[in-house]
């Protein structure tokens, strides 16, 4: 059992070898898009940040946009905490991109951040000239189609969306940049896609928690790397703290957070229960206003409770 599971372990690793340097190797072959861009136009994009960047930031944005003006397709991995500032590296990319004549291909592991990546690309770029859609469960059929119309006549220049954008009916004009949100919490099927697509275009990974492979690759040199170690200014350490449970240490830990004017996510690990949950929390914290939200819901209630949150 051990010499056929060493065979067959050995067999995959070739066979992923291979698939690997045949796409590095196509790569490698093309000749990239060297975008060009108004510097100009940029400085004015990116006061729009409302933030100093941090020098890992600046680091990785430098990299990235030197990345896309040179002939050599660009495959950067930007590694960073959460809260980081990666998706601002992602979006002077786009930025990029678009005023270089190209679309973008935004990729999200989960509707919920998709929608959150779209009203941020929404807000970003409201004073340029630039459509933003989006493709996802939030949508109506009727959006997906209006999207994917956009998309291949080049009327769309961002698109933000789930594996919906990984299918067949996606049909883009001038593709030239794939951003990538958490690659690793994608499936086999989509990866696959991801790959047919990677041969061509730019692409930039984000990711919070590289998995050993695709490190392993940023660090063999088949991937650059861009790490943002440092976090922002003024922005506090995150805490964690374990506690039994017990109805006292929840109403003043949430009352805390609402006293200071914040917002309270409240993890429950079953579906089939968690109405229970929530009746429960609403009986020891009468002045909170508790909602649900899961991935059981209709699309259209799950997204009315996450902009009520949001905003």
């Amino acid at each position: 059992q051990w010499e056929k599971a060493k065979r067959k372990a050995a067999e995959q690793v070739r066979d992923a070898a291979a698939e690997l340097l045949n796409i590095y190797a196509r790569r490698a072959a093309r000749e990239g898009h060297a975008f060009r861009y108004s510097p100009h136009d940029y400085e004015q994009f990116a006061a729009d940040f409302g933030f100093e960047e941090t020098a890992d930031q600046k680091a990785a944005i430098h990299a990235v946009v030197q990345d896309m003006i040179s002939p050599q397709p660009m495959d950067r991995l930007v590694c960073g905490d959460v809260g980081f500032g990666k998706t601002e590296v992602a979006l002077r990319a786009a930025f990029v991109a678009v005023t270089g004549g190209k679309q973008v291909a935004f990729l999200a592991p989960t509707t919920l951040l998709a929608e959150q990546h779209y009203q941020t690309l929404v807000d970003r770029f409201a004073k340029w000239p630039v459509k933003v859609a989006e493709m996802s469960r939030f949508r109506s059929a009727k959006e997906i189609t209006a999207a994917l119309k956009g998309i291949a006549d080049g009327s769309v220049d961002i698109v933000v969306g789930t594996h919906k954008l990984l299918s067949e009916k996606t049909q883009f004009k001038n593709l030239g940049l794939l951003i990538i949100d958490e690659e690793h919490r994608f499936g086999v099927r989509h990866k696959e896609a991801m790959k047919a697509l990677r041969a061509e275009v730019d692409v930039l990974t984000l990711t919070a928690t590289p998995i050993p492979r695709t490190m392993g690759m940023a660090l063999e040199g088949l991937r650059d790397l861009s790490v943002i170690a440092t976090a922002p200014q003024r922005r506090l350490a995150i805490k964690t703290f374990v506690r039994n449970e017990g109805t006292g240490v929840i109403r003043e830990a949430v009352l805390r957070e609402l006293k200071r004017g914040g917002q309270v996510y409240f993890l429950h690990n079953e579906v089939e229960t968690i109405e229970n949950r929530r009746q429960a929390l609403e009986k020891i914290l009468p002045e909170a206003r508790i909602a649900v939200a899961h991935g059981q819901m209709p699309e259209r209630e799950l997204e009315r409770v996450m902009r009520d949150f949001v905003a």
